[in-house]
């Protein structure tokens, strides 16, 4: 069936405004923390796998990290292992890295790529542990709060493997499991390991997808185009608080340490990434160094 004629200006109109885009981004690299609902909707997975394999095939090079909390909790509680948390971190001790290393570095490592490798692509899953990708150390909780467990923090980041990958035309997948000093293993954060290594490889773009339309005013209005002095403001007058403030530590790291611009984007939107990539208007919130 053909397009009408305003459906075809349409879609020429989307397609142009996309081409400046590709041609700036075309080699560059983009580190995407992919979570949220985007990675338990059965359509927003095939978008975001679609979305994927164009940025591939344009000729941007996407690096994909992804969490796993939910199906880390929902496997525990079919064990009968309670969870536990301390500010929002799983406390991990030894029988729960192992449920972590099999959900996080298979069943949803495993997904995902073959979920991207079903649109045409050609991804391969990682954790930290392949190639001593990622060199982690423990994460040490302060005051009288209870033991962590093995939960870390990344310490180096060796991208050898991730550059191998890249310039073999691969998508690299990767589960933030990370390996210590004796072979342990170590469970971490998937956004402070998706800025560390925006930060490592100096990305481009750093990608965050969450389950909010972006980083909020106290209206209820988005906020973008923000530098690191603007961002810094919005904490101090308690704008930013909770859960995202995480999240958006790490994005100023990254833009810090000469990642160009770092976003927080709405996982919940179809084709978030192509939208907050190829057009004039996006889906979240950009944040870009420096204080001008």
């Amino acid at each position: 069936m053909s397009l009408n004629t305003q459906s075809a200006i349409q879609t020429a109109h989307v397609l142009t405004e996309a081409l400046p885009y590709i041609q700036r981004f075309k080699g560059k690299t983009l580190v995407i923390k992919f979570g949220g609902n985007a990675m338990i909707d059965d359509n927003l997975k095939n978008n975001f796998a679609r979305d994927i394999v164009l940025l591939k095939a344009v000729g941007i090079n996407p690096i994909i990290v992804h969490g796993g909390g939910p199906q880390i909790g929902d496997l525990l509680s079919r064990i009968g292992k309670d969870s536990e948390f301390i500010d929002g971190m799983r406390v991990t001790d030894g029988e729960t890295m192992d449920v972590v290393e099999m959900v996080l570095g298979g069943q949803v490592n495993k997904s995902i790529v073959s979920l991207i490798n079903t649109h045409g692509g050609r991804a391969v899953g990682l954790t930290g542990k392949d190639g001593h990708l990622i060199f982690a150390e423990k994460l040490q909780n302060s005051g009288d709060k209870a033991d962590l467990g093995h939960v870390g923090k990344v310490k180096s980041i060796d991208t050898s493997v991730i550059d191998m990958l890249i310039h073999s035309d691969f998508i690299p997948v990767i589960a933030p499991i990370g390996v210590g000093v004796n072979g342990e293993s170590y469970n971490i954060n998937a956004d402070l390991v998706a800025g560390k290594m925006a930060e490592v490889l100096q990305a481009e773009k750093l990608m965050l997808l969450t389950n909010t339309a972006g980083l909020l005013d106290r209206d209820g209005n988005l906020l973008t185009g923000l530098n690191s002095k603007q961002v810094n403001d919005l904490i101090d007058d308690g704008v930013i608080y909770g859960g995202m403030l995480p999240k958006i530590g790490c994005a100023l790291d990254a833009v810090q340490a000469g990642v160009t611009t770092a976003h927080i984007i709405d996982g919940r939107v179809q084709h978030a990434l192509l939208l907050e990539m190829f057009t004039d208007e996006g889906v979240g919130t950009l944040i870009r160094g420096g204080g001008q």
